[in-house]
Order: structure tokens, then sequence, then C-alpha cells
């Protein structure tokens, strides 16, 4: 036995301990770096690890003692050992494949913790599509699957990243960051099917290529505290062993209170993970402000009709859907195709989807889907004198009915939108102003809410320029809190009307203005209120001097020349008085 081991290693060499071949001593680390990357070609990663002898002497024992099972114990410990270092540990391959230990079987049963992205991001479902084009399904399997259109078509490089130029467009900071790997912590705030998880998912999919991080994707909805703590604990062991950076994107960030995104601060202020936060609220009102300035946010914008009408085209080039009068040689290949099926589309179709889906490419995405769904699922099975089937504009009107406004009235479109509306009432805008009251009112606000603004606006920008703006505005509120919605909008749209039409006057509210800065920046205790202006009700007060030198006004025919204001604030007009500066 010892003489067929000599005979099948020749002297001064070493076997590899994945492949189990001899090299010699100056090949050794160049072949052991190539089989690593390769992976162990037998033995089952998920088989209990055996104990191995770590004496070369032991090891020539059992050899020479020609033990079958001693030599197959070291081999697939061996394998077992190295195939930790493996990138996939799935695709290795090996006779138990297909086969499941009763360790794994154990594994299978327990809590699953965040999801780790361990495959590349055009893995995720087997219709996933690459570069724009199916992964060998037929539009019919692609349209059928359980997954949306916008999940299975969703972008793995930035090449096919459309409508957020301004971010990540050529020759921007962040594009640069990118390419060289150097992601910093991010908060990505945008409208909703604007590109934020795919913009994530495209920075998982480069890290992983490139081999220089770990994705690990968790959902402020679903996860809790311990299961972040779980995962920053990986990521250090990840870093201190391997030396590969975590990059976490938490979703829907914002769910997270800001106790429990107290959490991320020290992880993310030490460089253990790269954070990658996706919100569709203002981040400077739901996200922690220590966490907000060690991150870089990253406003999205609402997806175009353009960027909507390039993703759409994507879409219908990858499900091999044809653009209808666009192709002349349609005609020609539909009468040598047999009996293949042949899906089509109007352009109308596609620039409706564009206007009607509000700049969320989810739903325009979706929504398609939808539309060619139900065109192949109406044709009947046996009918084959028809294989071709169109989507016309009138299919995608009834599928993607806009029965709601993106409207937050808890978040940051609720004041924005009252902003606008009180600004175009100030410029006498009546338009504008009433195409803002209806944005609000249709997207669910509170028409009390909107009243009581309108009660406000009456005096502060309209005042004595037009004294009846305000019981016009009172009456309005009171009316709205007796019939409510949706008899009460035609009464909002009136009295929105009256006051952008009504003369302007901001007199009132400056000069209030001027006298609440007046008592702030007044320097030391208030000055008292003159003696002749104090009311003398006793007979105490009256020998005090309460009242006395005071000119009743009506007793005199003329005009009565009398201060009114303290001592220290005589000849100060506060309709025309400018407060110091600080």
């Amino acid at each position: 036995m010892a003489s067929e081991m000599t005979d099948r290693t020749p002297p001064e060499s070493v076997q590899c301990p994945v492949c189990f071949k001899a090299f010699t001593a100056a090949k050794i680390n160049t072949h052991l770096d190539a089989c690593l990357l390769k992976g162990p070609s037998v033995q089952d990663e998920q088989e209990p690890p055996v104990k191995k002898c770590r004496t070369s002497g032991a090891e020539n024992v059992n050899k020479a003692e020609g033990s079958p099972s001693s030599s197959s114990t070291a081999d697939a410990q061996t394998s077992t050992m190295f195939s930790l270092f493996q990138p996939s540990r799935a695709k290795v391959p090996g006779p138990f494949a297909g086969k499941q230990s009763p360790a794994g079987a154990v594994n299978k049963g327990a809590k699953r913790g965040p999801s780790e992205a361990e495959p590349a991001a055009g893995q995720r479902h087997p219709a996933t599509v690459s570069n724009g084009h199916p992964s060998g399904l037929s539009p019919r399997t692609l349209l059928s699957t359980e997954k949306p259109l916008a999940e299975i078509l969703r972008p793995n490089t930035l090449e096919e990243y459309f409508g957020q130029s301004k971010v990540v467009g050529h020759q921007t900071l962040l594009r640069s960051l990118l390419d060289t790997q150097e992601i910093p912590s991010l908060i990505l705030w945008g409208p909703p099917g604007c590109g934020k998880t795919t913009l994530a998912h495209i920075i998982a999919s480069t890290s992983k290529k490139k081999g220089t991080a770990r994705f690990v994707t968790m959902s402020a909805t679903s996860s809790s505290v311990n299961e972040v703590r779980e995962v920053i604990k990986q990521a250090q062991n990840e870093l201190r062993l391997c030396k590969r950076k975590t990059i976490l994107f938490i979703d829907e960030i914002h769910r997270f209170n800001k106790s429990q995104q107290d959490t991320f601060l020290p992880h993310v202020e030490c460089g253990t993970i790269t954070l990658i936060g996706a919100t569709t609220e203002n981040p400077s009102f739901q996200v922690n402000a220590a966490l907000l300035s060690r991150c870089r946010v990253l406003v999205l914008e609402k997806l175009s009709v353009e960027a909507m009408g390039s993703i759409l085209n994507r879409a219908v080039n990858a499900l091999g859907i044809r653009i209808l009068e666009q192709d002349p040689a349609d005609k020609d290949e539909d009468q040598t195709a047999g009996h293949e099926l042949h899906v089509y589309i109007e352009q109308k179709a596609l620039d409706t989807i564009s206007y009607l889906c509000d700049g969320d490419a989810r739903t325009g995405l979706n929504s398609l889907q939808l539309a060619v769904q139900a065109q192949m699922n109406l044709r009947q099975p046996q009918d084959c004198s028809s294989q071709k089937i169109v989507v016309t504009e009138e299919h995608i009107k009834e599928g993607l009915q806009r029965s709601h406004i993106l409207y937050d009235k808890a978040g940051e479109e609720h004041y924005n939108c009252i902003s606008a509306l009180h600004k175009s009432m100030r410029g006498s805008d009546e338009n504008a102003a009433l195409y803002w009251l209806g944005r609000m009112l249709e997207g669910g606000e509170d028409p009390l809410y909107v009243a009581r603004r309108l009660v406000r606006f009456a005096s502060e920008d309209v005042g004595l320029a037009d004294p009846a703006a305000l019981p016009q505005a009172v009456s309005a509120f009171q009316a709205c809190h007796l019939i409510g919605m949706p008899e009460c909008e035609v009464i909002l749209a009136q009295c929105v009307i009256y006051l952008a039409q009504a003369p302007k006057s901001v007199e009132v509210y400056m000069a209030y203005a001027n006298v609440k800065a007046s008592l702030r920046n007044h320097k030391g205790p208030l000055p008292p209120v003159p003696l002749h202006l104090r009311n003398a009700p006793t007979k105490l007060m009256k020998q005090l001097g309460y009242a006395k030198g005071y000119k009743y006004n009506p007793a005199f025919s003329g005009p009565v020349e009398q201060e009114y204001l303290p001592e220290e604030l005589r000849g100060i007009n506060f309709f025309s008085w400018t407060p110091p500066g600080p």
C-alpha cells in the first residue's frame, strides 16, 4: 500500500486538499486558488463534519492500514472543511445532490431570519429577465407566473435603470462611488414605484459580482430589533474573519421608531454595516437626526412620462409583445408562423399607461401584465382560427382606472398641498387654487381642516381689504360641519374662489407679528400699565391714583390727545415698526 502511494504521489509533491491531485510546491498555491473558486467535486456539504487527525504520521498510518473508511472520512472532512470558503454552497455538485442530510432536515423547519441575498439579483426567480431578455420562457409563461411583472423585470444594471439620471446618471458622484464599490450609507427617499428598491438590488448585484460585500435585505414592517441585532452580529463576524463588508437594506425604514433606529447608530458610525434605507416619508420628520447625519439622502423623483415609456418598451421587448402597426413585416410573419400565438399592443395603449400610472413604474408594469393576461384568458383555448391577440387603449383604461390620488393625510404631501392652496389664493389665481383644493378633497383630506385654513386666510391675507371675507369663510366652515362630504365640496370651492378674487391686505397680520416680536425682544420686566388706563372700582384704588387723569372720549366733541402705550414704548407704530435684528 505504501509503494502504491509512492507511485501515485511523486516525491517533493503536495496533494491538493480539494481535488486530491498532486502538484509541485511551486504550483500548489496557484492551483489552490483556482480550485477553491471551482468548489469541491464531491461530498455533501451538509454532512456533519468528522474529526480528522492533524498529524501527517497518523494520516499515513491510516492509509497504510488500508482502511477504506479512514480514507473516505479524511476525504470527506477535507471537502467539507474547504467548502466553507465557497462563494455559493448551493452550487456544489456531488453524489448527494438533491438529498438532504438529517442536519439539513432539522434546519429546514427552523425559523429563518432576515434574508441574505446570496444569489445574484438576476437569479431571484426562474422568469427573471437579464439584460432585457426573458430567461428561456415564453410570454405566456412569463405573464402567467405568480410574481408581478414589476418584480420579474426588475433591472440588474444601471444601464437598465431609467428616470433617475440626476442621481445615478453618468458623471454623478454616486455613479462613480458605485463603480468603485465605495458605497456610503444611504437614505433613498421618493414616492412609491420610483425605483428605491430596484436601486438597492442593483447595488447588491454589483457587489456580489465583484465579491466586495454581503447584501442583507430586511423590511421594517415585519422585522424586529432582535433580528437587526443578529444581522449586525453576523456583519461583525464577517468583517473580522473574511474582511468583507455587509450592506444592510431596510425597506420602509420610517416604520422603525426613533429608539429602534438608534440600534444602527454605532455600527454605521464605525463601518460595521453600510445602511441603505428606503422610505416614502420625509426623512427630516421620520428618521432619527443622528442617523440622518451619518447617511447621505438621495431624493428620487417621480418618474416622468418619458421614463415610463422607456420602462414599458423594455418590458414589451422582453416579453416578445409587438407594437401594432410598427413592424410592417408582422403580417408576413403571421402567415408563416403556423399556430404560434402573437400578442400585439397599440402604441396608444402604452402611452395611456405612461400617463395614468402617475410616475409609478410598479403600477405601470403590473397594469400591462393585467391587460395582457385578461386578453389571453378571454381567448378560447379551442379557437385556433385566430392566433393574434391585440391589447387596445380601451383594455388599458378598463384595467387602470385611476381610483385614487397619491396623497397622504399624515405625510409631507398633506402640507405640500395646503401650502400650494394658500399661496395660489394669495396670488389671486383662482384657477390653481381650485385645482389644489380638488387634489386635497379627492385624496381624502378632512374638509373641516381645509375650512379652518380658509378662515385663517380670510384674516391673514385678505384682512381689512375686504371685511366680508371672514364671515364668508366662517359660514363655509359651519356649512361643511353641518352637511359634510361630498355635498360640502362646492361650498369650499365657492369660498376658495371668493378669497382668491378678493383684494389682499396683510396689514393686520404684519402689525400683530410686530407686537409679538416686541414682546419677545423686550429686555427686563415688561412695563406696567399706565395709571390713567387702569380701572378703579374701589376707594383704595382711587386713592392710589388708578384712573386718575383719564379722558373719557365720548365726553369730548373732538379728538382727544392721550397716551395709551407705556412710557417705554411711546412713539412706536406697530404698523410700520421693524423689529431690531438679532
